[in-house]
């Protein structure tokens, strides 16, 4: 639809809430934070809305699936504030956000199955089979710092022969935090990796791990869907700035 068309759409502020199914108050409020353009004011004070409203709600919409209602909101207002193409590249760094936290979470299920597959083949890890908290790092490549906040956060288990004598890792530690690390790499937060550990604790399966890494996979994809929505939209909306 070009601007042209857009401009012979006239809305009330109800009527363009029930086409793009929001509440009144939600189109005040989303034009006050400038999601939208500015209504046209009627003489008698009442607000007059076009096309181009109703084009940028439905861009809000899947955009704040896609990416959250706070970075959806200022997406909104920099396509309308910035020159077309630096709009673009935002939109561009969107995608490649998703794009990045798709390969975080096809990595993570990898190293996941390689645990899995791991603990098939290889023999039965012996109690003296213990890592060093440094020897464990360097295995994982992530901080030492990150195994002690792991260890506060009860998701690994090392053992101490006394209180202040050093960390050491057996077999069931190294394994918890080889699927730790996999989960944090897939996005995963402290509470949801805590869960699974749990779980794996109790029925000695990683089965909610993979779970969890592939409901990840399928939120994702279904925010690059909406992502892909919201660009017809925004496309609409920048077609009048471009050259």
């Amino acid at each position: 639809m070009d601007s042209a068309e857009h401009d012979l759409e006239r809305y009330t502020t109800s009527r363009l809430a029930g086409v793009c199914g929001y509440s009144v108050q939600q189109v005040r409020d989303l034009e006050h934070l400038g999601v939208i353009p500015p209504a046209i004011r009627q003489p008698n004070g009442y607000r007059e809305f076009t096309g181009i409203h109703a084009t940028a709600l439905r861009a809000y919409r899947h955009l704040a699936i896609a990416v959250g209602p706070v970075v959806a909101r200022a997406t909104m207002r920099e396509t309308r504030q910035l020159p077309s193409e630096e709009a673009i590249a935002r939109i561009v760094a969107l995608h490649v956000g998703l794009a990045r936290d798709r390969d975080d979470t096809t990595a993570a299920l990898h190293a996941l199955d390689g645990i899995v597959q791991d603990s098939a083949h290889d023999a039965p890890p012996a109690p003296t089979d213990a890592m060093s908290i440094t020897e464990l790092a360097a295995a994982l490549d992530v901080r030492s710092s990150a195994l002690r906040f792991w260890e506060q956060q009860g998701l690994i288990a090392p053992v101490r022969e006394r209180p202040l004598a050093a960390r050491h890792y057996p077999p069931d530690a190294v394994r918890d935090a080889r699927i730790v690390a996999a989960l944090r790499a897939g996005g995963y937060r402290i509470p949801a990796v805590r869960s699974v550990i749990t779980s794996l604790r109790v029925l000695g399966s990683t089965a909610d791990a993979r779970a969890a890494l592939h409901d990840r996979l399928q939120s994702i994809a279904a925010r690059s869907d909406a992502l892909l929505r919201a660009g017809t939209d925004l496309a609409d909306l920048l077609v009048p700035a471009m050259p």
